[in-house]
């Protein structure tokens, strides 16, 4: 069985489930409120947002958790593109951001057609730059909202915003395939994924519904390299491209949402007060050092 000292760094990891049929599930950091949006940092570490306590929060191995910025305009998903800036849905401030490496707030989009959004969730950054993000109105964003409709947003290069659909339905998670060229957002209405083609100019075209009788309603989403999407619901549900059912992976708390480290041996999960690390293949972990 594979167990990790953590005591040695200042901070509380658990092993949780080690076996040779389950995946691996390690408690990395608790005492949030509520976690969401994380992001894997080309410095080894994990982003995400506690989301009533308005943070980012960074962890690493090297230093645990540690607070990334204050007054995050009530930080929901996060994105980082290929130079190491990290993309932000302000939920509570209900804006799009972009943080560069200089820790730079710059921000991206607030408004379409003259109307503020409603509260941008989640957020997925292709590797040209393009930005697709969803916007619905959950909670408390009902009785503010000012656009008439829950809304996926597209940001090319240039900085435009586009609407690539209106829904009724409320839009949760998003996330891209491998190559960039399928766009997957999970609708949490409908306990279903949805998925579009995308062009080289981010234009969006053959909608259609991949996944339905997801258990529970689905948030956060990500692909791994083989395409397979893992989306956080009741537990951790992995689907092949084709909206096939793979495997299960329950989990101690709700998930809301994940990524992965620099690999797919591991992915990391923000679920209500804590934060974990999954390894799929227990095999694979007692290989890690």
């Amino acid at each position: 069985m594979l167990r990790r000292d953590f005591a040695a760094f200042g901070f509380a990891s658990a092993l949780l489930h080690a076996s040779q049929d389950q995946p691996l599930i390690e408690r990395l950091a608790s005492g949030f409120q509520f976690t969401e949006g994380p992001v894997w940092l080309p410095e080894s570490a994990v982003l995400f947002s506690d989301i009533p306590l308005n943070r980012l929060i960074k962890w690493s191995l090297k230093h645990g958790k540690q607070v990334a910025r204050e007054n995050s305009g009530g930080a929901n998903g996060n994105a980082i593109d290929s130079r190491g800036r990290v993309y932000t849905c302000e939920g509570g401030a209900r804006r799009i951001t972009r943080t560069g490496t200089d820790n730079k707030v710059e921000v991206l989009a607030e408004r379409f057609e003259g109307k503020r959004f409603n509260a941008p969730n989640d957020i997925a950054v292709r590797r040209d730059g393009h930005v697709w993000f969803t916007d619905p109105a959950f909670g408390k964003a009902e009785a503010t909202r000012e656009l008439p409709f829950n809304g996926v947003f597209h940001i090319n290069p240039k900085g435009d915003l586009s609407l690539v659909v209106r829904m009724d339905r409320r839009p949760n998670g998003v996330a891209l395939s491998p190559d960039g060229r399928i766009l997957y957002v999970a609708v949490s209405d409908e306990r279903a994924i949805r998925a579009w083609d995308i062009n080289r100019d981010g234009e969006a075209s053959n909608p259609r519904l991949l996944i339905t009788g997801i258990d529970g309603p689905p948030d956060g989403l990500k692909t791994d390299s083989k395409g397979n999407l893992y989306v956080a619901a009741n537990q951790i549900v992995i689907y092949s491209p084709k909206g096939e059912l793979l495997r299960r992976i329950p989990m101690p708390e709700k998930p809301s949402n994940l990524c992965f480290g620099p690999d797919d041996k591991t992915f990391y999960v923000t679920a209500r007060t804590t934060l974990y690390r999954v390894y799929p293949d227990a095999k694979q972990a007692q290989a890690q050092p």
